[in-house]
């Protein structure tokens, strides 16, 4: 066999490695959509830029990264209206230019481990207004004061911009492509739930209806993606998480209300997925369709007879825990530091089991 010159192997070599390698192996030399710590904090100071914290005012005014700004309140509550869904173009162009967003800027957003997918949500958001520029801080605001990096109080002043929405509807499926999807109308798209498996199961319902979209292709849970205690997302170990799906393929993500799926949509951006979408309806509003049923995989309906016993259970807790308080005020009036007695202590039960609905501490 002849033997392959030294120059076109490589050149062999990389044309398999960029086939092969999502893309934040392969982000060239402008700034990837992942940025490490060290990346935001050379960057913080730079005009072109924006670190903006996805976390809620209480959060921020406690402490945030030096310069960052705020929606107001946490990009879960802002960027959502009160259905969960995202909220109409215009007003997502006002959030943002209030918070000295243009479309020039590149956005890094940020949130804690707890709540990432706050931060998910305006990365999800900022890419359906068809901004180019926005990235997402790997590790969050955990790993960042961890690190001694700098941290404010102050409200850095900023100026209205405005933004200008080029809106990417792919990034958002709607009930309408869903229905498409599971009734087999359309074909060759991937569904990928993001809850938890006991939700994927449907031994957790939230909705009138539990279960899962039928022809769901994986469930790979919101958490997976990342470090529950860090935050920090290892970019690794989400190629084992789905490697069983095409990238090619148009790939949406599911939960109960839109948010944990963007965490997902976040992993398949950085895995280079050519067409991901988040259904931003998702359970919230699937499940909770009677009329008429939307089909259901695996499907559980919530049991109202147990919820009513529920309600009388915890009005039942109410009133015992009114009269001992009623009892202690009494004993501290006139007093005496004798509590309950030791009989009275051993005879009281739980009224939640006592009703048959559980909530045993566990």
């Amino acid at each position: 066999m002849k033997k392959q010159p030294p120059l076109s192997a490589a050149v062999s070599l990389l044309v398999c490695l960029f086939i092969l390698s999502p893309v934040f192996v392969l982000a060239g030399t402008g700034p990837g959509i992942l940025m490490t710590i060290d990346d935001v904090e050379r960057v913080i100071d730079r005009p072109d830029w924006v670190v903006l914290d996805c976390r809620t005012k209480k959060l921020y005014d406690a402490g945030h990264i030096r310069g960052a700004v705020t929606l107001g309140d946490s990009c879960r509550f802002i960027l959502k209206d009160g259905t969960q869904r995202i909220k109409p173009v215009r007003e997502l162009e006002e959030v943002f230019g209030n918070a000295g967003i243009d479309n020039n800027k590149h956005v890094v957003v940020y949130a804690d481990a707890k709540n990432l997918d706050h931060a998910t949500i305006g990365f999800w958001a900022l890419e359906y207004l068809g901004h180019d520029r926005a990235h997402f801080l790997n590790g969050c605001f955990d790993e960042w004061k961890k690190r001694g990096k700098p941290v404010d109080k102050d409200v850095p002043q900023v100026k209205n911009a405005r933004f200008n929405a080029k809106v990417n509807a792919s990034v958002i499926a709607t009930t309408d492509e869903i229905l498409a999807i599971v009734k087999r109308k359309t074909k060759d798209v991937q569904l990928v739930d993001s809850r938890s498996e006991n939700e994927y199961a449907g031994l957790d319902i939230r909705s009138l209806r539990g279960g899962r979209l039928p022809h769901t292709t994986l469930n790979v849970p919101e958490t997976s993606n990342y470090d529950k205690k860090t935050g920090v997302i290892y970019p690794d170990k989400l190629l084992p998480l789905y490697s069983t799906l095409d990238r090619d393929k148009r790939t949406i993500s599911y939960c109960q209300t839109g948010a944990r799926s963007t965490v997902t949509y976040l992993a398949m951006r950085l895995l280079g997925f050519k067409n991901p979408a988040v259904y931003d309806d998702s359970w919230i509003v699937y499940g909770n369709s009677v009329n008429p049923p939307y089909p259901v995989e695996n499907e559980q309906w919530i049991n109202l007879d147990v919820l009513e016993k529920m309600k009388k259970a915890i009005d039942k807790m109410a009133k015992e825990i009114s009269e001992l308080k009623k009892m202690n005020a009494q004993l501290t009036e006139d007093g005496t530091e004798q509590g309950p007695s030791v009989k009275d202590e051993v005879s009281w039960m739980n009224p939640l089991e006592e009703s048959g609905c559980g909530f045993a501490e566990e």
